[in-house]
């Protein structure tokens, strides 16, 4: 039986790697989970109080693009966040995770053709693997562009040929960038939305990580193109309760931008989507529209951030992030290192090459491990003494 060619050059995915790579060995203490990013931190009550409200709500069909009042609450947040307003029924998408948006907006705008050639989808590496995956079934190949010290851990497609830039049809970004916790500031925005005016591509903002901050609050992509008078339909913005709420289960986030892509991601949802189940609807809804819980979490994380610093902060090349909630933590081989701490501390963290791929001048994750700070602040303790015990001593 043949299967897609398309797909036949993808890796095995980040974490069945990594069970590869470490099940065969016994762990070396305690095991604590470093790897996924998966949150901990409690989630909000009122989840729970409009969950139960909400059951007899499984007796019906969900409504496709997200109930009314979900959709004005998603707005609300927008414009008090960002200051851009944003009509609830024609520019917002309520999303089954956004993982599902990032790879459906990809099938629904990348045209068949771009400068009279095969796509180019640009990304940046390392990168969330979902990028990749939707830039193939568009029948677009993925454009790797590195994110290193070099650049601010952000992708910088400045740098690209004006031949290479005409063939990009979309470029994702993430800011917060995940793994490595960078913030794209307003000038690296402006860069980018003028580059994307000019060779008439799509930014898709991957901002999942936007409320998990030290200081400053990240400003975001919409926000600048707004400002800029770039054109409405240029940024699509991807934003989660995963991180922000600590509702990774729940599955809820939303994508909102012009109403052209909006309208073309909404006619790919009636076909094939997966729409928010009917009773999480009204659960996002209240969760959306409180901010008390997310002030409360931000500081959990800006603790355990403090912790890092104190524990790795004499470490050669340690890089303390801005926002997010991984460390990047420079190592001579990943994989060795991940493998070493496994075996002499039970500490389990990812490989930085499972994020990204290789290119002419290498895999820009190789030299890493990604971290995440995720347990509680006394494992998150425990967990980082013995990562500079056992890999940097």
């Amino acid at each position: 039986m043949d299967f897609p060619e398309r797909f036949s050059a993808l890796p095995e995915y980040a974490f069945p790697r990594l069970r590869a790579l470490l099940d065969g060995h016994p762990p070396g203490g305690s095991t604590l989970a470093m790897s996924i990013g998966e949150p901990q931190h409690p989630f909000p009550q009122i989840a729970t109080d409009a969950l139960a409200e909400a059951l007899p709500l499984f007796n019906k069909y969900p409504p496709n693009d997200g109930a009314p009042e979900l959709c004005a609450a998603i707005a609300d947040w927008v414009q008090g966040r960002y200051g851009v307003k944003l009509d609830p029924a024609r520019q917002v998408l309520a999303l089954n995770g956004t993982r599902e948006g990032l790879f459906a907006a990809c099938l629904a705008l990348c045209p068949d053709t771009k400068a009279g050639g095969q796509p180019l989808v640009a990304m940046p590496n390392p990168f969330y693997q979902v990028y990749a995956v939707g830039a193939q079934a568009a029948g677009a190949r993925p454009l790797f562009v590195n994110a290193t010290a070099e650049t601010g851990f952000l992708p910088n497609l400045t740098t690209l040929p004006p031949e290479t830039l005409d063939r990009i049809a979309i470029a994702y970004v993430c800011s917060p960038s995940n793994p490595q916790g960078a913030v794209a500031d307003a000038g690296y925005w402006r860069a980018l939305i003028g580059l994307a005016e000019k060779h008439d591509f799509y930014v898709f903002a991957d901002e999942c990580y936007a409320e998990i901050y030290r200081e400053t609050p990240p400003c975001g992509a919409l926000e600048i193109a707004t400002a800029m008078g770039a054109d409405p339909e240029r940024v699509v913005i991807f934003h989660s309760l995963s991180k922000r709420s600590n509702l990774p289960g729940l599955r809820s986030g939303f994508a909102a931008g012009g109403p052209r892509a909006m309208a073309e991601m909404k006619k790919l949802r009636a076909y094939a989507g997966a729409p928010l189940p009917g009773p999480l609807h009204p659960v996002a809804t209240a969760v959306w529209r409180d901010e008390a819980h997310v002030v409360e979490n931000r500081a959990l994380y800006a603790a355990k951030f403090d912790t890092a610093d104190t524990i790795l902060g004499a470490v050669p090349g340690y890089t303390s992030p801005a926002a997010g909630f991984f460390l990047w933590l420079p190592v001579e081989d990943g994989e060795a290192a991940a493998l070493k701490l496994w075996t002499e501390t039970g500490v389990r963290v990812l490989p930085g090459a499972y994020l990204s791929r290789d290119t002419e001048t290498g895999n820009p994750g190789a030299g890493f491990i990604r971290v995440a700070l995720v347990a509680d602040a006394p494992d998150v303790a425990r967990g980082l003494t013995l990562i500079r015990d056992s890999l940097y001593s």
